[in-house]
């Protein structure tokens, strides 16, 4: 996805204009200089060259990108960039293709974002382009950004999306493979939704993103945070690690204004760290104060915006949110989960943050009640009787808050959980993950998530290891349970369920493939879920109905 139209920009100009700081970009001696190369786009991947493309040939994993020079030129790139490991191959391939400007420079990942605003034009000075909404943090980056949007189409502005499940610019939604894209896809897609007019855009920008670069050079007008739980130390190491990735979407480089929750420690420290211009944010009715002030200069323990009145609606929340002249909003969302409150909560302070007044947000929330708006795979209701319901709680803060948020209240009535842990991840969270299982649910039945490579025997142990000794520890009365493959699983938790119990299937949410020793498996927990809930006559959501 990139702009249909792209003026084409001397490749030399584009180049001398980069930011101050960057490493220097120099012509291999012996190759064309590419002194009339014009560019149209940019490319990291061989397979995604355009014709007109400069190819910027990345060390990799497994191969190193220069390898696949050949098959850049082969479809049209026009001129080759690439480091000093990559050198000898691509200039064999550029040599034995004809005559393509070739070049070197270090740390070429930092070169990637800049060439890629610059070429696709992405967020140009002035009005034509996107207010551009961001959103980090452990959990409820999706949920978020999708109630962002729903509560900007209430106030009738066209929206654009990057994220986890999908990428939209005001066309067909297509799937996606990340949650944020590398950044010459993330550049052509700013691109395609400035030239298409759209008004507004949310991104998810997780940890990987910012840690290898798929945002740099993208400027947002709302930076947003949720959280910060124990995820993803396999890439970051410690949580501190991980704290000081994410506060780089807050620096003043990154972001206009910061909407940061406040609601623990790291959230304070979130507020102290930014450089943006900061709006706290408590959707606890207990204040946080440890004396300090945030990057604004108010104390951190007296939010901007707080949450209030919280109160059952269905199975969601009706709340109310108060700000610092006395502003009151009052919201609901019909998502089970009171996450889904804070979810509902930011959503709302950066679109006022974005300069929306808050009559205007009041009128919208009104008329199109934003926040009950369906997330594929989030806290998505399958059933009813039981409750049967897929959730993408794939860590543990995310799992502990949506089993409390899903406990069944009627007398006998039990909670069922189905879950596992993803392969060649953070393998200190799957101990944890069965505790926190053992202690909150009835029926613990431990399976498979994606293994990757790993073996899939092993992940499971880790798991149920936690869940075993919790139980025992604490003589909890929870039954846990080994059942594998993964829809054997969720069939065995329909068919222990009665019409008062609650069945949470956990981890996967909206994927539709299960990833085991490089090979995709087709599963979908919603379709199997369903299956499961037709077979023992149990009534399915009209969404989820399977014809027979």
């Amino acid at each position: 996805m990139r702009p249909a139209v792209v003026t084409p920009l001397p490749l030399h100009r584009v180049f001398s204009t980069l930011p101050a700081g960057l490493p220097a970009i120099h012509p291999v001696p012996g190759y064309d200089g590419g002194s009339h190369t014009q560019m149209t786009g940019i490319a990291i991947d061989s397979r995604m060259v355009r014709a007109g493309d400069l190819y910027i040939a990345l060390p990799g994993a497994g191969k190193h990108g220069a390898s696949f020079t050949a098959r850049a030129l082969a479809a049209g790139a026009v001129a080759v960039l690439t480091d000093e490991a990559g050198l000898a191959p691509a200039a064999e391939a550029v040599s034995a293709a004809g005559s393509t400007p070739l070049f070197s420079a270090a740390r070429l990942r930092e070169l990637v974002g800049p060439l890629a605003a610059a070429i696709f034009d992405s967020q140009p000075t002035g009005s034509d382009r996107p207010t551009l909404f961001g959103v980090t943090g452990t959990n409820g980056k999706t949920t978020t950004t999708y109630f962002i949007n729903a509560l900007l189409d209430g106030l009738g502005k066209s929206t654009g999306l990057m994220g986890t499940i999908e990428i939209h610019a005001g066309g067909q939604p297509i799937a996606s493979a990340l949650t944020t894209p590398e950044s010459p896809q993330v550049h052509g897609i700013l691109g395609l939704m400035r030239e298409r007019g759209i008004q507004t855009a949310a991104m998810e920008v997780s940890s990987h993103a910012i840690e290898y670069r798929r945002v740099d050079g993208v400027k947002f007008d709302v930076a947003g945070f949720t959280n910060l739980t124990q995820d993803h130390l396999d890439l970051h190491g410690t949580m501190e690690e991980y704290f000081d990735v994410k506060a780089e979407l807050f620096s003043r480089e990154r972001a206009n204004s910061a909407v940061i929750i406040v609601d623990d420690p790291w959230g304070v420290k979130m507020a102290h760290a930014a450089g943006a211009d900061v709006v706290t944010l408590s959707t606890h009715t207990a204040r946080h104060d440890d004396g300090g002030t945030t990057g604004s200069g108010r104390p951190a323990g007296t939010p901007d915006w707080q949450v209030r009145d919280v109160a059952r609606r269905g199975l969601g929340h009706a709340f109310s949110l108060t700000g610092p002249a006395g502003e009151s909003l009052r919201l609901h969302t019909s998502l089970p989960g009171t996450f889904n409150i804070s979810n509902a909560a930011l959503a709302t302070v950066m679109v006022l943050a974005s300069g929306v007044p808050a009559a205007e947000v009041q009128a919208a929330a009104d008329a199109a009640d934003p926040f009950s708006s369906a997330v594929p795979g989030r806290m998505q209701l399958i059933g009813e009787h039981p409750a049967a319901i897929v959730d993408f709680a794939h860590n543990p803060d995310a799992l502990a808050r949506t089993l409390e948020s899903v406990k069944p209240t009627a007398p006998g009535a039990r909670l069922i959980v189905v879950f596992g842990a993803t392969g060649q991840r953070d393998q200190t969270k799957r101990p944890i993950m069965g505790a926190t299982a053992a202690r909150l649910a009835d029926v613990v039945i431990v399976t498979d998530d994606d293994p990757h490579d790993e073996d899939e025997a092993e992940i499971r142990q880790g798991v149920l290891a936690g869940a075993l000794e919790a139980r025992d520890a604490g003589a909890l009365p929870c039954e846990v349970l080994e059942i594998y493959p993964r829809a054997e699983a969720i069939d065995r938790a329909v068919a222990m369920a009665s019409p008062s119990d609650t069945v949470l299937i956990a981890g996967r949410g909206h994927e539709v493939w299960q990833e085991v020793k490089g090979v995709n498996l087709p599963l979908d927990d919603r379709v199997e879920l369903a299956k499961a809930l037709t077979r023992y006559g149990f009534s399915v959501h009209p969404s989820h109905r399977i014809e027979s």
